[in-house]
């Protein structure tokens, strides 16, 4: 569903469309207006600051992109070595299933030796 939601910023009305809730745009619009005025303050035109803002902005999404990017790959390698992990494993208790039973045959092999050893 879509909001209808007006929002000031800089002495500004802009009318919005969106998903969001009017009460996340609103925040979004006082934080957008703080960072603005915020840059406007060393004399800049609110033009400027929100151009200054806006590149401010960018880089800190290109940088946050790049960060998710990098948790993505390593958390693909996790998983990659998760499942030769798995993989070892079950070859792991593989040999030990065919290693219990040599053990179990050599086992009966000494008591049949004891065995024909004590009736002869």
């Amino acid at each position: 569903m879509l909001n209808d939601v007006k929002v000031v910023i800089c002495g500004k009305e802009y009318k919005l469309r969106t998903s969001e809730s009017p009460n996340y745009v609103f925040s979004l619009a006082r934080a957008l207006e703080a960072k603005i005025n915020e840059a406007s303050s060393s004399g800049a035109s609110p033009y400027s600051a929100a151009i200054m803002v806006s590149l401010s902005l960018l880089d800190d999404l290109n940088k946050a992109n790049q960060h998710l990017d990098s948790i993505r790959e390593q958390s693909k390698e996790y998983v990659d070595e998760a499942g030769r992990a798995r993989i070892e494993h079950d070859a792991a208790l593989k040999e030990i299933e065919v290693l219990k039973s040599k053990v179990t045959q050599l086992e009966n092999l000494v008591k049949l030796r004891q065995l024909k050893e004590s009736i002869e």
